[in-house]
C-alpha cells in the first residue's frame, strides 16, 4: 500500500495518546533500552513511513518499504532491470485502489542488516507508485518481530530475545492472522467496534465504507473529497473525516483521520462488511515503539513519555 494525500490533516491536531505525557519525537533513549539485536537505521519518508536499507542478491543498499500491510515483498521493476532479473509468469497484486496482473522475478536473497531472506518470487512494480526501490512484505516476516522505535528512528526484526523484549511496553493487544496480516479485532473508533489492522506502509488511516456507515448513524461526520494512490498505481475516491477517538487496549488515541472508500483489499481479506481499518504510519507515530510480533500474533505499544 501507499501513501495518501491527507488535505484534512492540515485542518486538525497530530494525534494523541490520552493519559500519556507528550514528549519530542527526538527524545535521548534510556541506556540500556535499546535491542540487541538486527537494528538497522531507519528513514522516514515523505509519506511518513519507515523505510531500510537492504541489499539484494549482495548488492546494495537499495531503500526498501516495511510494510506489514502487504502480504507480499515486491522488487521495484528498475531494480529487477538493474539486477538482470528474468522476469516470470504474472500474478494479481491487490492494492489499496484497484486489483493489477503484474509480472514476478525470482530473487536468490534479500537482506536486511545481518538477516537475510531467500528464495523468493515476487511481484514487479513501478518504483514511482511505491516510493521506494522495493517492499518487505508480511510473506518476508511471518516468523518475526518487527519492532519500530520512533525515537530512535530505527527498525529491528528478529525474535523476542533478538529486539529487547517486552520491557517498557504498556499495552499488549493480540491479533488474528489472515493472509499474513495481523487483525485486532477488540478496536473501538468512537465507540464503533472496528477490526484494525496495523498497516506499516501507509502513511494515513483508511476505513471501509461499513465503518463509515456504523459512525454516522452515531453521528454527522463533516467529510472533505480526496484520494489515495495505490503501489499498482490506481487511484481510488475517498470521503476524508475525522474520528475523536481510536481505542486500543484501554488507550486512546485521539483524532483520527481515516479516509472512507470501497477499497479492495478489505474485500480481499473479508472485512467489507462489517467495520474495519488499516492503521497508518500518522496514527502509529503516536506512540513511541510499535512491536508486531508475527510469530506470537500480538501488537505491542509503548507509550510516548514513558521511562
Amino acid at each position: 500500500m501507499s501513501g495518501m494525500s491527507m488535505a484534512l490533516a492540515m485542518l486538525i491536531a497530530n494525534p494523541v495518546i490520552l493519559g500519556a505525557t507528550p514528549a519530542p519525537i527526538s527524545q535521548a533513549a534510556q541506556p540500556g533500552e535499546a535491542p540487541q539485536g538486527d537494528v538497522v537505521q531507519g528513514d522516514a519518508d515523505a509519506h511518513l513511513r519507515m523505510t531500510v536499507a537492504v541489499a539484494v542478491h549482495g548488492v546494495g543498499p537499495y531503500r526498501f518499504l516495511i510494510d506489514t500491510g502487504s502480504q507480499r515483498t515486491v522488487v521495484s521493476t528498475t531494480l529487477a532491470g538493474a539486477l538482470g532479473l528474468v522476469q516470470g509468469p504474472q500474478v494479481r497484486v491487490v492494492g489499496i485502489a484497484g486489483a493489477h496482473d503484474v509480472a514476478t522475478a525470482r530473487v536468490e536473497s534479500i537482506t536486511v542488516g545481518p538477516r537475510a531472506f531467500y528464495d523468493l518470487t515476487v511481484p514487479l512494480l513501478e518504483r514511482a507508485n511505491m516510493g521506494a526501490d522495493g517492499i518487505l512484505g508480511t510473506d518476508s516476516l511471518q516468523h518475526q518481530r518487527v519492532l519500530l522505535d520512533f525515537a530512535r528512528n530505527t527498525i529491528a526484526i528478529g525474535d523476542m530475545a533478538e529486539t529487547g523484549g517486552a520491557r517498557g511496553f504498556e499495552i499488549v493487544v493480540r491479533a488474528k492472522q489472515r493472509s499474513g496480516r495481523l487483525i485486532l479485532t477488540d478496536a473501538l473508533v468512537d465507540g464503533v467496534r472496528t477490526d484494525v489492522i496495523i498497516d506499516t506502509g501507509a502513511s494515513g488511516t483508511i476505513g471501509n465504507r461499513a465503518l463509515q456507515d456504523a459512525l454516522t448513524k452515531k453521528r454527522r461526520q463533516a467529510m472533505l473529497k480526496g484520494s489515495v494512490s495505490s503501489v499498482t498505481g490506481q487511484d481510488l475516491a475517498v470521503d476524508l473525516g475525522v474520528a475523536d477517538k481510536l481505542e486500543l487496549g484501554g488507550i486512546g488515541v485521539t483524532n483520527v483521520v481515516i479516509a472512507y472508500a470501497d477499497a479492495p483489499a478489505f474485500g480481499e481479506l473479508k472485512l467489507g462488511r462489517k467495520p474495519a481499518m488499516f492503521l497508518g504510519m500518522r496514527e502509529l507515530r503516536a506512540f513511541k515503539r510499535v512491536a508486531i510480533d508475527f510469530t506470537k500474533r500480538k501488537v505491542s505499544f509503548d507509550l510516548v513519555g514513558t521511562p
